[in-house]
């Protein structure tokens, strides 16, 4: 972690599973964010008892309400696709578009995080310049905000996470429908494996890329 890591970078981090490497860093997570540049002077008051609940529990502890949070309650998943299409075919096109969007900016993913998981987008962010990072958070901060009012119902510390994601977003964030209830098991009942075997979910639709969209596009007043 360097001092040139922008408020995308540490909400990114802030979001990752507790390690000990995460740990160790928390005090050059904090003097960033005291650094940071007055356009962004609310996001210190805002994540320090975050910051302070990451510094003073032990590593299981953080290990164990992570998984709880964010693993074990489909209403705080960290996967933004979950929210808008549960686990619906709709989801993997979603997902092979946001992938396509990334290679678009040179971003080559790595690792076994699906592509709409909220840390690897915002690490996305961090990588594009504000005319190009604004638009996506004003079209992601729908299920941001959802996410996060979730949290802050049931008293998490990571809530200020998604407070502050909306506040810097350039729209108004709208109430979220929930996602139709379909699990793995239906859609592969469903719609079966391909004959490569890959899962619905994850298979190409026809058609080439697509826009990505997290929400329904506002309505614009006449």
């Amino acid at each position: 972690m360097t001092n040139s890591m922008n408020h995308y970078h540490i909400l990114s981090r802030l979001l990752l599973y507790p390690e000990p490497e995460l740990i160790a860093h928390l005090p050059q997570l904090d003097a960033a964010l005291a650094a940071m540049p007055e356009q962004h002077a609310l996001m210190y008051p805002l994540l320090r008892p975050l910051l302070a609940h990451l510094e003073s529990s032990s590593l299981i502890d953080l290990q164990q309400q992570y998984v709880a949070t964010f693993d074990r309650n489909p209403s705080h998943s960290l996967h933004l696709f979950e929210h808008i299409h549960g686990e619906s075919r709709d989801r993997g096109q979603a997902m092979v578009d946001l992938m396509e969007e990334y290679k678009r900016h040179g971003l080559q993913m790595v690792g076994d995080d699906l592509p709409d998981f909220v840390p690897l987008f915002l690490e996305f962010l961090a990588q594009l310049d504000e005319t190009a990072s604004a638009p996506l958070l004003g079209d992601a901060v729908h299920v941001l905000a959802h996410i996060g009012r979730k949290l802050t119902v049931n008293g998490s510390p990571y809530a200020p996470v998604f407070t502050l994601l909306e506040r810097l977003s350039p729209v108004t964030a709208e109430m979220l429908a929930e996602p139709p209830v379909r699990d793995m098991d239906e859609a592969l009942e469903t719609f079966g494996p391909g004959a490569d075997g890959v899962e619905p979910l994850l298979r190409q639709a026809p058609g080439g890329v697509h826009p990505v969209h997290f929400h329904p596009q506002p309505r614009r007043a006449a």
